[in-house]
């Protein structure tokens, strides 16, 4: 016959077997909820650093007119060909230095970048695209004026 005492030990056991077991599930349900969270809260911090990290690089050195800042903003992107800067300043009849007076730089700089040894910021560049929708007699005005 069976003692009384070990088979009150083994139900005892049983029963706090299956309590501890509930208790358990419950906290790897909020674990697996928070492991969850975390990490998406990491990915989340990963993309902002990774946004910080071009926003940095992209203004980096770089001073923009308050004009430039809205087209830049506004998403227009600008491209730069040598060709087309020789022959718009060909076109016009301007030395590099006068043309470079319209725009903002030196002359050497207009013949770096017409070698292609240099290229534009993004201020500068919408600075010749200001002058090249400029007509002869507009730009002939604004010489003028500076």
């Amino acid at each position: 016959m069976p003692n009384i005492a070990s088979i009150l030990k083994a139900e005892i056991s049983r029963v706090a077997r299956k309590e501890v077991r509930a208790e358990i599930e419950v906290l790897r349900k909020s674990s697996v909820a928070h492991r969850a969270s975390i990490a998406a809260l990491r990915r989340q911090v990963d993309a902002l650093e990774k946004a910080l990290r071009r926003a940095v690089k992209g203004s980096a050195g770089r001073s923009v007119a308050p004009e430039a800042d809205t087209a830049v903003d506004a998403g227009v992107k600008r491209r730069f060909s040598v060709n087309r800067l020789a022959a718009h300043r060909a076109k016009l009849g301007l030395s590099a230095a006068t043309y470079g007076k319209l725009v903002g730089v030196s002359g050497q700089t207009i013949y770096h970048w017409e070698q292609g040894k240099a290229r534009p910021r993004a201020a500068q560049l919408e600075s010749l695209a200001s002058v090249r929708e400029l007509g002869a007699g507009e730009v002939a005005e604004r010489l003028e004026s500076l």
